[in-house]
């Protein structure tokens, strides 16, 4: 359903990682969300993917929404567009 990594590229410092994440929050910022995304999913960084899932949320695209959630680990924002996808499947099967 939603195909997910879990390891960020291998053999980045830290250093890099923190030059990377913020030139991703910069892209983030000035809109360009789809390259910041990237970066971030490069770096594993948590709460640049949370803020990209924020992001697809406000537009309504929940499911691009749920995949940066659950790269970045974040449960308490996946579980209630989990428990929507279930009740959409009850009221499907319910018919």
């Amino acid at each position: 359903f939603i195909r997910v990594t879990d390891n960020p590229v291998q053999g980045l410092t830290s250093e890099q990682k923190a030059i990377l994440n913020r030139k991703a929050n910069v892209m983030f910022n000035n809109g360009n969300i789809e390259d910041a995304r990237r970066i971030y999913i490069t770096t594993g960084y948590s709460d640049g993917l949370t803020r990209v899932g924020d992001y697809y949320m406000e537009k309504n695209q929940s499911l691009k929404a749920l995949k940066q959630y659950t790269l970045a680990h974040n449960t308490r924002k996946a579980e209630p567009i989990y428990a929507t996808i279930a009740k959409v499947f009850s009221i499907l099967l319910k018919d």
